[in-house]
């Protein structure tokens, strides 16, 4: 495996990558500098925390197919992953989650409101950054922090009617999800000026990727303990929202699944109940369906790749699409 988590990458195209990602890094904690210290103690929180960072890996990799060393390209880079991080902040507020990234929640180890408004300053910080992109990339940033909004309403809201829960979830997936990664992939081929072609199709594995993406760390939040995945294993369960494994269950006809499904249909407060739901959930035929279905995402997302011309840029997405299906095995 490639020091970036890609196998087989070329090893030019790794070095280039690397060093890139050093900027960005670099940009990702002067962005945040400013007046108060407690904000940027706590908008390096999770910054230092470090993370896959996946999406600016998404808008270097996409930038290979135009000019790579453009102007704005680490910039579009930060912009993606602070957008992401200040998601983060809002979301561990809303789920009363106590872990992130392996070190303790920003609303656990301050408050709430401390939290929500680091999120808020990270937003704003992007927007600073994007004065300097161009109305393109501002007006690709509203659209996405759009749906990245409604994603979270409709998440709140539940299912509407015609839509089973499993539709209604995937839908949320991609808009909570998919959406700023497939932004992502578009950044990196807009600001390096790849074409057209190139960047629809880019766009369009980037949804589809960033789908599986989530989708893989719905299976991991049951497989995995919390040193593997940085979070608390059945964080979901405890708070009462439905992920994919759950909801093959709850849309499940059989009769053997009947009382795991009144267990699953309400936040599990004891702790004792929480583990035994877990232990359940990984022998049962759910987890495989997920498995297939993350495959089956995983499968459209790279036919998307067939649009890119040959060489190490197309062959390094194959192989992280591929690293990140295999996450849920």
């Amino acid at each position: 495996m490639s020091q970036i988590g890609i196998p087989n990458i070329d090893s030019k195209l790794e070095s280039e990558i690397l060093r890139s990602m050093k900027e960005v890094e670099r940009a990702l904690r002067e962005a945040i500098e400013g007046k108060y210290p407690l904000v940027i103690e706590t908008s390096r929180h999770l910054i230092d925390a470090g993370g896959k960072r996946l999406r600016p890996l998404m808008v270097l990799l996409a930038a290979q197919f135009g000019n790579p060393g453009a102007k704005g390209i680490i910039e579009a880079a930060v912009v993606c992953e602070l957008t992401h991080l200040g998601t983060l902040y809002h979301d561990d507020v809303m789920d009363e989650a106590p872990l992130r990234r392996g070190v303790e929640s920003a609303n656990n180890r301050w408050n709430n409101t401390v939290a929500i408004l680091t999120g808020d300053y990270l937003f704003a910080k992007t927007s600073q950054l994007l004065a300097d992109l161009g109305p393109e990339a501002v007006r690709l940033q509203a659209l996405t922090f759009e749906r990245l909004v409604i994603g979270q309403i409709t998440e709140t809201q539940g299912s509407s009617a015609g839509k089973t829960q499993l539709e209604h979830y995937l839908g949320v997936v991609a808009d909570k999800t998919g959406s700023l990664i497939s932004a992502s992939a578009r950044y990196g081929a807009m600001i390096s000026g790849a074409d057209a072609k190139v960047m629809e199709a880019l766009t369009k594995f980037g949804e589809e990727i960033g789908i599986v993406f989530q989708l893989a760390d719905d299976i991991i939040d049951i497989t995995s303990d919390s040193k593997e995945s940085g979070k608390t294993p059945g964080t979901d369960l405890r708070e009462g929202v439905p992920t994919l494994v759950t909801l093959f269950i709850l849309e499940s006809d059989d009769p053997a699944d009947f009382e795991l499904k009144q267990i699953l249909s309400a936040p599990i407060t004891d702790e004792a109940v929480v583990k035994e739901t877990i232990t359940k959930l990984r022998t049962h035929s759910a987890l495989t369906k997920s498995r297939d279905l993350v495959a089956k995402y995983g499968t459209s997302a790279q036919l998307h790749l067939d649009e890119l011309p040959e060489g190490p840029a197309k062959d390094a997405l194959i192989g992280l699409s591929q690293a990140v299906i295999s996450r849920t095995s």
